[in-house]
């Protein structure tokens, strides 16, 4: 991939806000459409396992942004992560839920927020990535726990004002001199 650059002073690019590598918007274009090609002819040389590798990583990545920030959501994302990690890996959820010895109905219970997670289902999980995740560094076990009980923290303290004040009312409270 060759690129042609025209002369211009830092005065012209920072006045005008000109990309001025270009002489034309056909050598832009041109130029477009040979990046394109190289990164189809890299991915095509690129393996079902580097691709799931990446997929994996991106995943882990994805997992500590979200244990490490300050912001609560209030969206499932442990699911969202399971859904990943399972499509990541498997064709079809089935599959996964043979790998753990669960039914398909409960992992698909799981899936769609209609079931709690048992502590046993946690610990398969844990175990099964530590398989998965091998390759990859720092991926810990405890991971899963985390990304769901974080869950639990936000969706309670979002729904505060559905519940607080009746319980406020069965609780007594010492008075203080």
């Amino acid at each position: 991939m060759t690129m042609t650059t025209k002369k211009t002073t830092l005065l012209d690019t920072v006045e005008y806000g000109v990309d001025a590598r270009y002489n034309s918007q056909e050598e832009k274009q041109n130029d477009a459409q040979l990046l394109m090609q190289a990164r189809r002819d890299r991915m095509a040389r690129t393996s079902e396992q580097d691709i799931m590798r990446a997929k994996l990583m991106q995943l882990k990545l994805q997992i500590d942004e979200y244990l490490n920030s300050a912001e609560s959501d209030v969206q499932h994302q442990f699911t969202s992560f399971l859904n990943t990690y399972i499509n990541t890996i498997y064709e079809k959820q089935q599959q996964f839920a043979q790998d753990l010895d669960i039914t398909p109905v409960s992992l698909s219970q799981i899936l769609n927020n209609h079931r709690e997670p048992k502590e046993e289902f946690f610990k398969k999980l844990m175990i099964h990535s530590e398989r998965i995740f091998k390759a990859i560094k720092g991926f810990h076990k405890q991971s899963w726990y985390q990304v769901y009980y974080r869950d639990k923290i936000n969706e309670t303290m979002a729904h505060q004002d559905e519940w607080r004040e009746e319980l406020e009312k069965k609780i007594k409270f010492p008075a203080f001199s």
